[in-house]
């Protein structure tokens, strides 16, 4: 490393930060114009990075804040969530629960998600402005495949979906998130994700179809909007399909997803 321009900082991004930089940027040092007015979380945002995707930041070695300012000659270190090094400064608080709200170009990954069990707010026709607005306020985490709304300062927990295929999608989730089939797994409401209950089967006897009458007797219904759920042959694929993402989270690296610039 060598001492920056006049007036420049050097930064370095570490780990899949690398995916928000242009090529020439990716995995070495590089330089950023510096006034020593600017926070070290916007002049790394400058660059590409959101920062719900860092995990810990150091300037000269000493580990800060996203508040901390940037000085011109100071040496910048961004590490991911999943590689920060110790000791650093936490930059959010712990999440209490692992719950999700998601953009309108993850509506299958939502379906997913609720299949798994995880509380997952999704609207086809939801604003940028309401999404951020729900992750702050109900500390939520925001899934996104769009870099600004990811880079809203409002938003505190979430992470830029890489890859573009549902299938993949769930496992590239699972794995950032450590995640596992909740106790409530096959329980949410694929439509508006409430928690389904038991129904008897007289009780809803009149809205069954005659094949679904005649061949189940275990059903759960959603006291929000009412959709009916059994286990039939598109349960048995949709356990089949996260039985696999399961096994895929346990052990796969996350390939062929891509950053935009």
């Amino acid at each position: 490393m060598t001492a920056p321009p006049a007036g420049q900082a050097l930064i370095r991004v570490y780990g899949d930060l690398n995916d928000f930089l242009p090529l020439r940027m990716r995995e070495t040092w590089f330089a950023r114009p510096c006034r020593g007015c600017e926070t070290v979380k916007n002049l790394i945002e400058t660059c590409g990075v959101p920062h719900p995707e860092i995990g810990a930041l150091f300037i000269n070695g000493r580990p800060v804040d996203f508040d901390e300012l940037v000085q011109p000659g100071d040496a910048i270190e961004a590490f991911p969530i999943a590689a920060a090094p110790e000791p650093h400064i936490p930059l959010r608080p712990p999440l209490i629960d692992t719950r999700f709200v998601l953009d309108t170009h993850l509506g299958r990954l939502a379906a997913y998600l609720r299949m798994l069990g995880y509380d997952c707010l999704y609207r086809n026709d939801a604003h940028d402005a309401e999404l951020a607005r729900l992750a702050h306020d109900e500390q939520r985490i925001l899934l996104t495949r769009d870099l600004g709304l990811l880079k809203r300062s409002t938003v505190i927990y979430g992470a830029f979906v890489r890859e573009v295929i549902p299938t993949r999608q769930i496992v590239e989730v699972m794995r950032r998130f450590n995640l596992a089939p909740a106790p409530t797994v096959f329980q949410r409401c694929m439509r508006c994700n409430s928690l389904t209950a038991p129904v008897s089967k007289v009780e809803i006897d009149h809205l069954l179809e005659p094949k679904t009458r005649q061949y189940f007797d275990t059903f759960r219904r959603c006291p929000v909007c009412g959709k009916i759920y059994w286990q039939g042959s598109h349960y048995n694929r949709m356990q089949a399909l996260l039985e696999r993402a399961v096994r895929e989270g346990e052990r796969r690296e996350v390939t062929g997803g891509k950053v935009e610039h």
